[in-house]
């Protein structure tokens, strides 16, 4: 994999993996998705399809990463850039899922970053692979990372699930999804999100009003 590169605006921007020579063959053989396995439902009826790689955008990003996290069981491993100051927060985390189940890689090169998501991917040990990433990867990582995870839904002893989370407005292509959660202004003692579904291939795009508080979170539409 190619290192990152710094645009003149300063942005990080990661750049594709290069193809080596089985690449090709990779790409052509069978699938190993499984379509009768059911969508993890991360809030009300919405659900990620497994063995596949997922993309979520936009501020609130991280939080919309721990509700897929506390919707499915086992670990999770969390890889981010280890040049990089922002961290999780434990205490923060308790509301949606369980910090102790979380192990985290924070690599300090950049071709290390993807490179640990398709391994871990591969192996299909871990339920839930996250890689919190400066800018989107290129459309052959993206492949890549789905090749792995059905790898290791075929051969590991679960059905992995990866998502990249991305700044502003994501755009990593050949990803199966793309979500984005942005904060709106709290309602009382509710906050409240816009989740957008931006991207499926067999769904419309979509905005949702999410609402959490003590009682737990709501979606309703718009």
């Amino acid at each position: 994999m190619r290192g990152g590169l710094e645009n003149k605006c300063g942005t990080y921007i990661l750049s594709d993996m290069p193809q080596p020579a089985t690449l090709p063959a990779l790409l052509t053989r069978s699938s190993h998705r499984r379509p009768d396995l059911p969508g993890v439902r991360f809030c009300g009826d919405l659900s990620l399809e497994p063995g596949r790689v997922h993309e979520i955008c936009g501020t609130a990003r991280r939080q919309l990463a721990l509700m897929v996290a506390g919707a499915l069981k086992g670990p999770v491993l969390w890889i981010r850039p280890g040049w990089s100051p922002v961290g999780l927060n434990p205490e923060g985390m308790r509301a949606l899922t369980e910090p102790g189940r979380f192990l985290f890689a924070a690599p300090s090169r950049a071709e290390d970053l993807l490179w640990a998501m398709e391994e871990s991917l591969r192996a299909g040990l871990i339920p839930l692979v996250v890689a919190d990433l400066p800018g989107p990867p290129g459309l052959t990582a993206v492949r890549r990372l789905h090749l792995a995870a059905e790898t290791g839904a075929a051969e590991g002893a679960c059905v992995p699930l990866g998502l990249l989370l991305t700044p502003g407005a994501g755009g990593a292509p050949g990803v199966e999804t793309r979500w984005s959660l942005e904060p709106r202004h709290a309602a009382g003692d509710q906050e409240v999100w816009a989740l957008a579904r931006r991207r499926a291939r067999m769904a419309p795009e979509k905005v949702w009003r999410l609402e959490g508080g003590a009682a737990g979170l709501r979606l309703s539409s718009g």
